[in-house]
């Protein structure tokens, strides 16, 4: 299997997420099934099937958690320096069309959140940008038709 880069926070994070789902989650959604199954019937038990759903998909979670932590390739962004747009750094952009400013860190796919300025590496704007210099400009194809930025800052932190 091929290693899945991912920042120092994006690593804490997930395991603590780990952590929280085998330690917390996961036992009390146990009392919960011993609960509903102490109710009867468990043909026509709502409790019960929730409780066994909810059980799915954390189980499930948990797998996916696992593969990925097995997976990590940890990068320390404040070890890493340049001219160039690469894994971990945050970039500073301005919107050619509507001037705006936007800020991206560029992270692995697991820890990408958009609404918080950290979007994955494999992301079109991600993509377009990996390997460029500030002053450059990039146009990324959206849903909405194609955009482009200009590249003002990059940072390592």
């Amino acid at each position: 299997m091929e290693k899945i880069p991912m920042t120092i926070g994006g690593h804490k994070a997930l395991t603590e997420e780990f952590r929280r789902r085998t330690s917390e989650d996961r036992p009390a959604i146990i009392a919960a099934i011993s609960e509903a199954r102490a109710h009867g019937d468990l043909s026509e038990n709502a409790e019960y099937h929730a409780a066994k759903e909810q059980q799915s998909l954390n189980e499930g979670r948990i797998k996916e958690l696992e593969s990925l932590l097995a997976l990590a390739d940890i990068i320390d962004v404040t070890k890493l320096s340049g001219n160039t747009i690469k894994f971990g750094a945050t970039v500073k952009l301005i919107d050619e069309d509507t001037e705006r400013e936007k800020t991206y860190q560029i992270v692995g796919d697991a820890e990408a959140d958009a609404s918080n300025g950290r979007i994955s590496v494999s992301s079109p704007i991600a993509r377009a940008m990996i390997g460029k210099e500030a002053g450059d400009t990039i146009e990324v194809a959206a849903p909405g038709g194609a955009h482009s930025y200009e590249i003002v800052e990059i940072v390592y932190r």
